[in-house]
């Protein structure tokens, strides 16, 4: 009994290997229809073109760990994504106070900002004058602004 077991984990681990190099087979029918096979068929009525893989070939190139230039690269990508990860946080806080100033401008207009006009069946209602429009509208492209950056912070990471 383990014997067996010994040998079932034997087989494991081997058939888990990765090989050095595959080959792969693009098979095009005589239609154009482009199938792909980890074996070459038989008789097959089209073009077969093998396709060696090696699987070694995309591997990073930062050298070998430990070094001095692996450590370096690793080093200047750390510091990369610690500026664009700042630059993103910064960017984030400047568009939540930007929101916050706008929101806090709609419910709090400024003395002045504000007249009375009556309406047809008595009483009054809040006319907004043109200096809070034009306050409101610089507020609101304060908050695009920000958005954008955003958005550009994001794209650079």
């Amino acid at each position: 009994m383990k014997q067996l077991i010994v040998v079932a984990a034997l087989a494991l681990t081997v058939g888990a290997l990765p090989s050095a190099a595959q080959t792969l087979y693009k098979l095009i029918d005589k239609n154009g229809k482009v199938t792909y096979a980890d074996t070459p068929p038989k008789d097959f009525d089209g073009k077969v073109i093998p396709i060696d893989i090696d699987p070694n070939r995309n591997r990073a190139t930062l050298g070998t760990p430990g070094t001095p230039e692996a450590e370096r690269a690793i080093g200047e990508k750390v510091k990369a994504n610690d500026a664009a990860s700042s630059g993103l946080k910064q960017a984030q806080a400047r568009l939540e106070t930007a929101r916050k100033d706008l929101a806090v401008a709609r419910e709090n207009p400024l003395e002045g900002e504000v007249e009375r006009a009556g309406k047809a069946g008595g009483g009054t209602r809040p006319v907004f004058t043109e200096a809070y429009e034009r306050r409101i509208a610089a507020l609101e492209d304060a908050v695009k602004a920000a958005e954008d950056e955003v958005q550009r912070a994001q794209r650079s990471r």
